[in-house]
């Protein structure tokens, strides 16, 4: 990753949980993200569902299943692996999220700038 973006600290997060995040974008935009943690892995998307482009979270921070084991579009109930952002069921079933290359370092969860 040639710019790279510290989000927060692996134990800011719930673990399963999620953390929204805004940070500009290599256009200097406003860009909206998340990042889910589950176990010693860290996965970031886009905070927008592929169905309407609508953001996911239904609060702050509050993305997954109440089982902790999906993403949960809040709009309209559509689910996503957390792993690969993949949608399993609902109105965008087989397409995904946009994910981010994430890196944890010195416990410090970094992203990728979108372009």
């Amino acid at each position: 990753m040639t710019d790279i973006v510290d989000i927060c600290r692996v134990d800011d997060i719930a673990d399963p949980g999620a953390r929204e995040f805004e940070i500009e974008n290599s256009r200097g935009e406003k860009w909206y993200g998340f990042v889910v943690r589950r176990g010693d892995e860290v996965f970031a998307y886009a905070n927008s569902c592929p169905h309407t482009g609508a953001m996911l979270n239904w609060g702050p921070d509050r993305f997954l299943t109440r089982a902790g084991n999906q993403i949960m579009c809040g709009v309209h109930g559509a689910l996503f692996e957390i792993s690969t952002g993949f949608c399993t069921a609902g109105p965008c079933q087989g397409q995904s999220l946009r994910s981010l290359d994430t890196v944890i370092e010195n416990g410090n969860v970094k992203v990728a700038r979108p372009a």
